[in-house]
């Protein structure tokens, strides 16, 4: 896997309105994902993992959404910098998302089987026998009777509306999918299913993914490496194994701590303090600084950079190992 498939550069996105003035969503990302490669954005809710997911596939409303500055190459080429036409072509085709609301994604005035088949006939240049053959078998595979082609999303509970997404997601074989929190509203049956099928498809052709998730366990069971997201900052990024093992910015050892433990050795959770700060107004120095236990008058004088642990292990803490 040498070879990146998706390489996210400086990235910084920023909502601008008159009421709440400016808000820095995204800080300076970077992260490259390789062929085959699934990685993993892990944080809390309005850390701004969706908003780089959207900005990848180009989706972001503009006004308030403005893209201040970085690249996005997929295979080489920028995508903030392709034709609208192009742009249009390779989405949901060689790239496609997993949206979070599957109330939001689907039409309400269309046949769910149409809405997949739709997908199908745009990219794949088959007729209508054939798209809708291909959509009746995407159902199938994520564990919907094709008899339910011609119902509408209406007639769906939650839980089968994601899935419809889900396959409307997956009807193309897409190169890069990006899967914004895509298990939230299965059950956990449903969820191993949905799961399985991603990383058979990652398996047999070599699909690279981008996995936006609050469950660690999902993380463990299907990320290469983990990228810790807060404040529209990466904290730390690494393998999972390593990441996992050895959390070393305050944030991620704040997460793992608000897991419970099956092994009964800690009887109570461990909470992070505090709240997510006001992105209008981030902190000078570090932006986990407010909440952290390790915090001192260095961590809040100026920005602090990714800096490399081992390997390929990077962690933006002055109190991190080594420092």
């Amino acid at each position: 896997m040498s070879e990146n498939i998706l390489s996210v550069k400086n990235l910084t996105v920023k909502y601008k309105s008159r009421e709440i003035g400016t808000c820095n969503a995204v800080n300076d990302v970077s992260f490259d994902v390789a062929k085959g490669e699934t990685v993993g954005l892990v944080g809390e809710t309005g850390a701004g993992k969706t908003t780089i997911a959207l900005s990848i596939m180009r989706l972001l409303q503009s006004p308030p959404a403005s893209i201040e500055s970085g690249e996005i190459l997929l295979d080489g080429e920028d995508i903030l910098k392709m034709p609208d036409a192009h742009m249009r072509k390779i989405r949901g085709d060689k790239i496609s998302m997993i949206f979070q609301d599957p109330m939001s994604a689907l039409n309400p005035i269309d046949k769910v089987g149409d809405q997949i088949s739709e997908m199908v006939k745009l990219h794949l240049n088959l007729n209508n026998a054939e798209s809708a053959g291909k959509a009746a078998e995407m159902l199938e595979m994520v564990g919907i009777p094709a008899a339910r082609f011609g119902d509408y999303p209406h007639q769906f509970s939650g839980g089968m509306k994601q899935r419809v997404v889900i396959a409307i997601a997956l009807a193309c074989r897409p190169e890069l999918l990006l899967a914004d929190e895509p298990t939230t509203a299965l059950d956990v049956t449903i969820q191993a299913q949905v799961l399985n099928m991603m990383k058979n498809l990652k398996t047999e052709l070599g699909t690279s993914m981008v996995l936006i998730t609050h469950d660690l366990g999902v993380v463990a069971e299907t990320c290469d490496r983990v990228a810790v997201v807060y404040a529209g900052e990466i904290v730390e990024i690494g393998t999972a194994d390593v990441v996992f093992e050895k959390r070393s910015h305050p944030y991620t050892t704040g997460l793992f701590n608000s897991l419970p433990d099956i092994t009964g050795g800690r009887k109570r959770l461990q909470p992070i303090l505090g709240l997510m700060p006001d992105p209008t107004a981030l902190p000078k120095g570090c932006k986990f600084s407010p909440r952290c236990r390790l915090c001192d008058e260095s961590c809040t004088r100026e920005p602090i950079a990714l800096r490399l642990e081992s390997g390929t292990h990077f962690v933006r803490c002055l109190k991190m190992k080594g420092i």
